[in-house]
């Protein structure tokens, strides 16, 4: 996925690059997190209701091994074969009409069918985050704005969670006809977007493109290393946050559940903002520790409210706009500025694949061992100090991660996005 930011930086003047380019941009990043949001947020809840809570630790995984699977593919396809929105907007189309069939395999108690589906879906979804980041840079004159695209994800989330929220849907498996029907609908808007020429036409083709080789090459850079491995272990709390949750949350007696984890994407929509102003007062390496360090402290309010204080709970999901802003979004932007224009987009995906990949992965297997061992395995007579067992985990990840990357993170922001960090060794398409 290399030549689409490139392709962007040789756009017009006046073109798509300019003209509408915000709002357009601005739609396509709302309706695809209302997707996400739909039912991601509480399918551990809905598997927890409808007897299949033994799964939920496999669909979470299986869901980020897709996530390893399949960006560097479609981001090669990209690069050489199609333009980035035409790409986009199939993913969405076959993922709508994949969803469609996940309430039936829920209500029949076939937990192995929903497995496979859910990983079948997410193998067609997990390369959008990758192409829509792509499509956004690709079209922004200064890559600082955005968050200011990118906050529109955030109330695309929100309303998806006010909505299945307020339509009494949080564990219903009729959510997922909301989210089909949505991206049903952003796969056909998303051929509207502003154009990204696959420009890697003229580079031959190597195997390794697939696997995003080139981006692998960024490792010979220190702060790129330190922060590949601290972005992988921070996503293993993620993970676990992801997966269960909205199940806690119901066991300590909160009823709308889907309606109360708005509370975190509110949370979003205000920090977003301000990430530029952030970084312009602390620095990329100070901002992205408070992110690593936020999940911590998540999970350290989340163990406290076990002892029967839900607000500490609340608490700790309002923390979500510090937790995910200043880690994933500037993770993004990290990768953006040190990149060199040719794998710019291979480096959003790698990014990717670490994270809501590898990360994922790893959280999901952790987690769904220490749930099924613990919560699961005492059904309904678990305490909710059962949790503790699971909470302690992404506390100790978070510490240790945010003592390696105080200690050895050290990065400069480069004055000018020319100032990419120097890999050597990768082929430029030719004009």
């Amino acid at each position: 996925m290399s030549g689409v930011s490139a392709a962007a930086s040789k756009a017009p003047a006046g073109g798509d690059l300019v003209r509408f380019a915000f709002p357009r941009l601005s739609l396509m990043m709302l309706l695809q997190y209302l997707v996400m949001g739909s039912w991601y947020a509480t399918l551990g809840l809905v598997l927890v209701e409808n007897g299949l809570g033994s799964v939920v630790g496999t669909v979470y995984s299986l869901a980020a091994l897709a996530g390893i699977i399949s960006p560097m593919f479609v981001g090669a396809l990209a690069d050489r074969f199609l333009p980035a929105q035409h790409v986009f907007g199939v993913l969405q189309l076959l993922g709508g009409a994949v969803l469609f069939l996940v309430p039936l395999s829920i209500t029949g108690g076939r937990g192995e069918l929903v497995v496979g589906i859910v990983f079948v879906y997410m193998l067609l979804f997990q390369p959008t985050f990758a192409l829509s980041n792509s499509i956004t840079f690709a079209h922004l004159k200064d890559s600082n704005k955005f968050p200011y695209v990118r906050v529109f994800g955030t109330v695309g989330w929100i309303v998806a969670g006010l909505l299945v929220g307020q339509l009494g849907l949080s564990s219903s498996v009729n959510l997922f006809y909301i989210a089909a029907g949505g991206s049903v609908l952003l796969g056909l808007y998303s051929f509207t977007l502003p154009r990204t020429p696959p420009t890697q036409r003229g580079v031959k083709f190597r195997i390794g493109d697939v696997v995003g080789i080139q981006a692998l090459r960024l490792f010979r850079h220190r702060s790129f290393t330190i922060f590949a491995i601290c972005a992988l272990l921070t996503f293993v709390p993620v993970s676990m946050y992801n997966s269960y949750t909205s199940a806690f949350l119901a066991s300590i007696g909160i009823e709308n559940v889907a309606t109360v984890l708005i509370i975190g994407q509110v949370s979003e929509l205000l920090f977003i903002p301000v990430i530029p102003w952030v970084l312009s007062r602390v620095g990329m390496k100070w901002a992205l520790l408070i992110g690593m360090a936020s999940w911590g402290v998540r999970f350290a309010l989340f163990m406290v409210a076990t002892g029967g204080e839900i607000w500490w709970a609340i608490a700790a999901v309002a923390l979500h706009g510090i937790c995910n802003d200043f880690f994933l979004i500037i993770g993004f932007m990290f990768a953006e500025q040190v990149a060199p224009p040719a794998i710019k987009t291979q480096a959003q995906a790698f990014v990717g694949v670490l994270t809501t990949g590898v990360g994922v992965v790893i959280g999901s297997a952790i987690g769904g061992a220490i749930y099924n061992a613990t919560i699961g395995a005492q059904g309904a007579d678990a305490s909710v100090s059962a949790w503790n067992s699971l909470f302690i985990v992404p506390v100790i990840i978070s510490v240790v991660v945010t003592i390696i990357f105080a200690l050895f993170f050290r990065f400069q922001s480069p004055e000018t996005p020319a100032e990419h960090f120097d890999i050597g060794g990768v082929e430029e398409a030719t004009p």
